[in-house]
């Protein structure tokens, strides 16, 4: 069934995520808790890349620490960070996990370049990177690029404007939206709360709360250290109707066309309405992102559960709520939770914003181990070697015989790519999605070399020796 649908199946829906959810979470405490008795003794923690990206990652262990936290790689000391829900850590690049162990108290804090300063009209979270410079209604009011030295928003206008248009759409309310919809907005700006919540050092974070229209928006806006990437943690308690909620940055960007992360690729739309039918594609899909990117800098809108956009000339909007009344009359009525993020970055979609809307849909898994007695070095179970071939899927074959991997080509690149299995393969094979086996891969140590079109997609099944 689609997401427009009748009470009563938002009712079942929810009781089978529940037990959907339940279901996954159990197979995920087992596989971790399966892993961890093959980890050494020492480790206290285990943090799990799930992405085949290996870049600097944030994980949040989800308890207080009163020691600080080694790697085992390098047996130095990471960086944590006490929060509210637990504590933060920064971990140095991995492919795979890293094993932490306890270390001691002194270590539980380090310093970064990361400030947040609180001013009479609102706050500036800053690092070495980016300056961002929050009003107290949680619009960006200045976003400074240091490295690109320029400034993101547009001259005299603001970012992360909430937008609410009246929607009442001619036919199918909970389907369309008509082009129309634009001639009746209000920008939300009635913030009842504006505090700083979080200081560092790895993670700097301003609250802002809105009351509108007997609706409350709550949203957390985080600088990291590391990163030019602005997070919008955002809590709704919705009781409006017809009103549909968008976000919207107008940036200092010029290009005739945006890009969009779809499954498996990404497509390209207009940013103008020059012609009919870009005239009717004013809102458009994105699963992780959208980009929209000059010759040499660009910003992208990641999100990790709205997929509706729509880029025109510079700015970028992305749909976060249609609240219609038919066919549910109570439909999107109540709690949501959802973020999306800002990303300025230098040359192209092609430069950090796969890798970033990964992470932000595909956090790393941190959980305590209590039983380690094993010996084992850390392995990855599939290494890439070309940065534009993504890693989407391993599964163990549902005929029980090897891996499977799926991956996929998503800069429409050619070329040849490099596919290193951590498990002991006697030899590798294409197969489709049935898992129906084809022609052989070359195979050396452990290592299939393979020929990769643009946006293509393959399935990989590694046989066992």
């Amino acid at each position: 069934l689609p997401g427009t649908s009748i009470t009563e199946v938002f009712e079942d829906a929810e009781r089978d995520y529940a037990t959907v959810g339940g279901l996954c979470e159990e197979t995920e405490s087992d596989a971790i808790g399966a892993l961890a008795k093959t980890l050494v003794p020492e480790t206290a923690f285990v943090a799990i890349n799930t992405t085949s990206f290996s870049m600097d990652r944030i994980a949040e262990i989800p308890e207080a620490l009163d020691h600080g936290l080694i790697d085992l790689r390098s047996n130095r000391p990471v960086m944590t960070q006490a929060t509210e829900g637990g504590t933060l850590v920064d971990i140095p690049a991995f492919p795979s996990y890293a094993l932490l162990a306890l270390g001691k108290g002194e270590e539980l804090g380090v310093s970064t370049a990361l400030r947040v300063t609180e001013y009479a009209d609102g706050a500036i979270l800053e690092n070495d990177l980016i300056r961002v410079e929050v009003g107290r209604d949680g619009q960006i009011a200045s976003l400074f690029d240091k490295t690109a030295v320029r400034e993101v928003l547009k001259p005299g206008h603001k970012g992360n404007q909430l937008q609410a248009f009246e929607d009442r759409p001619m036919v199918w309310d909970a389907w369309d939206i008509d082009i129309f919809y634009e001639d009746r907005s209000e920008v939300i700006s009635n913030p009842v709360r504006f505090e700083i919540i979080e200081r560092g050092p790895i993670r700097a974070g301003i609250l802002v709360e809105h009351d509108w229209r007997g609706s409350r928006i709550t949203q957390r806006i985080y600088l990291r250290h590391n990163s030019k990437r602005i997070d919008f943690e955002t809590e709704l308690d919705w009781h409006a109707s017809h009103i549909l909620l968008k976000c919207a940055f107008p940036v200092e960007i010029r290009s005739p066309s945006a890009t969009y992360d779809i499954q498996f690729g990404n497509t390209e739309r207009s940013t103008h309405r020059n012609t009919s039918w870009d005239w009717a594609r004013f809102e458009s899909v994105g699963h992780k992102w959208a980009d929209l990117s000059e010759g040499n800098y660009g910003v992208a809108l990641l999100n990790d559960c709205k997929y509706g956009y729509d880029i025109h000339h510079n700015v970028i909007r992305l749909s976060l709520l249609k609240s219609a009344t038919m066919p549910d009359p109570v439909q999107d009525q109540g709690e949501h939770g959802f973020t999306y993020s800002l990303l300025p970055h230098e040359g192209d979609w092609r430069t950090d914003v796969a890798e970033n809307g990964y992470d932000l849909n595909n956090p790393v898994l941190a959980r305590p181990v209590a039983d380690a007695t094993g010996e084992a070095a850390m392995r990855q179970l599939v290494a890439i070697s070309a940065f534009n071939v993504i890693v989407e899927t391993v599964k163990a074959a549902e005929d029980g015989c090897g891996l499977i991997v799926r991956l996929y080509e998503n800069e429409r690149n050619r070329g040849q790519v490099q596919v290193r299995f951590g498990l002991d393969v006697a030899g590798v094979r294409r197969c489709n999605i049935l898992e129906e086996d084809g022609d052989a891969v070359a195979v050396q140590s452990y290592t299939g070399t393979l020929d990769i079109a643009p946006f293509e997609i393959v399935t990989l099944r590694g046989v066992p020796r």
